[in-house]
């Protein structure tokens, strides 16, 4: 297997920049890692017990789960107990020397911790602070616990399930929580242009309910993008029990021809090219209007043959396919292996891992792991340090300055 052994060296665009999380399970902290990937300085902060992920999962070294190993590269990981008011001084001190502050924690305790935006810019003005969130603080659901099943249903994408199930049902993967975490991220780096713009620092909030509800509805808000609505909510096509991998001979491939002329080639292999005379079938429109029969056409055609015949077949044409990949297939799948899409890395204990690289292609500034998830307060006293010496540098520039200012007044 191919794989991209990961660098220790390489700088990314956000190489100088530093980030503190104080965050748990996925949303804050998937949203920190991809800003640690892309070359920040990701000071994870946690309570004692640490970040509720790292018990998650199989591990080979206690609280270095598997859940907490895909989202917590790039990070050094300090602990405080925030409830005593010490801990509370150190991160105080900690966030002096930081760009970014991300927390999802709710606003009633991160205030009772003194970790609220308007505590922390009390000392810090031009923080950009990222404040991960169920739901809007401008609504009436403020301040509700929130987690992934909770938004996949009121956000409606579990109703949506409804056509497959029969009843409403979550989709198998932590949806809302990563996609929550990827504007967050992003987020945070458009307060950071800002920043660079103006020197205003400023709060940032990522409401889970509305960013996935805003997810759902850009192909399902359909006719009621009009008011009033020229037809009910939903895309259709997408909403279907029929719409599924198509059964081969022997197992299913995905096939989605879509233009006019990738049907007409579909026919021509599939040994019927008369369809494409099918008024139900003859055009874009048509087929729109006559989905299950366009469904049910392909799938008469493509249980004739094997998935590996159809496989060779689609190779050298212009038509949407793909095999339907197990999780399994992925680690060695040969467009994953070329492209440099797995990472071997060692995590804060030494034990070897495997990771998808970050996928995002910056040539002049590529993203890249420069270190495995760390063990619980691995660089508390390696990063305490570093305050210390800032503080250290901070006064002797202030020393610096009363001096140059003494000898100046001294001379006049």
């Amino acid at each position: 297997m191919d794989i991209t052994e990961h660098s220790a060296t390489a700088d990314g665009p956000l190489s100088g920049i530093r980030v503190v999380e104080i965050a748990s399970m996925y949303t804050g902290p998937m949203a920190a890692q991809y800003l640690g990937d892309m070359g920040a300085d990701v000071i994870k902060v946690e309570e004692p017990k640490g970040d509720l992920t790292r018990s998650m999962g199989p591990s080979k070294t206690e609280g270095m789960g598997a859940f907490f190993l895909t989202c917590n590269r790039n990070k050094r990981s300090v602990v405080l107990d925030l409830k005593r008011p010490e801990a509370r001084h150190t991160l105080r001190r900690i966030i002096l020397t930081a760009d970014i502050v991300i927390t999802s924690v709710r606003a009633a305790a991160a205030e009772r911790i003194g970790i609220s935006y308007e505590q922390v810019k009390e000392y810090a003005p031009a923080i950009i602070y990222c404040h991960g969130v169920g739901y809007s603080e401008k609504g009436p659901y403020a301040g509700r616990p929130a987690y992934d099943d909770v938004i996949q249903a009121v956000s409606g994408l579990a109703s949506i399930q409804t056509v497959l199930a029969g009843q409403p049902r979550y989709v198998p993967s932590i949806l809302g929580d990563k996609i929550a975490g990827m504007h967050l991220a992003y987020a945070a780096v458009l307060a950071l242009v800002h920043r660079l713009r103006t020197g205003e620092g400023q709060q940032v909030s990522v409401p889970m309910f509305e960013t996935l509800a805003a997810f759902n509805l850009v192909e399902h808000l359909w006719g009621h993008s009009f008011e009033p609505p020229l037809a009910p909510m939903g895309y259709v096509p997408v909403s279907q029990a029929a719409r599924h991998p198509y059964a081969t001979t022997d197992g299913f491939v995905s096939l989605l021809p879509y233009s006019d002329a990738q049907w007409r080639r579909f026919f021509q292999l599939a040994g019927e090219p008369e369809l494409i005379d099918d008024p139900r079938l003859t055009t874009f429109k048509a087929r729109q209007q006559n989905i299950h029969y366009a469904w049910d056409v392909v799938e008469r055609l493509v249980a004739t043959k094997s998935t590996q015949e159809w496989l060779d077949i689609f190779a050298a044409e212009d038509i949407p396919y793909a095999p339907v990949n197990t999780l399994e297939d992925l680690v060695h799948d040969p467009h994953l292996e070329k492209v440099g899409f797995w990472t071997r890395m060692t995590d804060g204990t030494g034990e070897p891992l495997l990771t998808p690289n970050n996928p995002l292609s910056l040539p002049a500034s590529p993203p890249a792991i420069r270190r495995g998830p760390p063990q619980l307060g691995q660089h508390t006293a390696e990063v305490l340090a570093e305050c210390r010496a800032t503080a250290a540098g901070h006064r002797a520039i202030a020393d610096s300055a009363d001096q140059s200012i003494a000898v100046r007044t001294s001379t006049r």
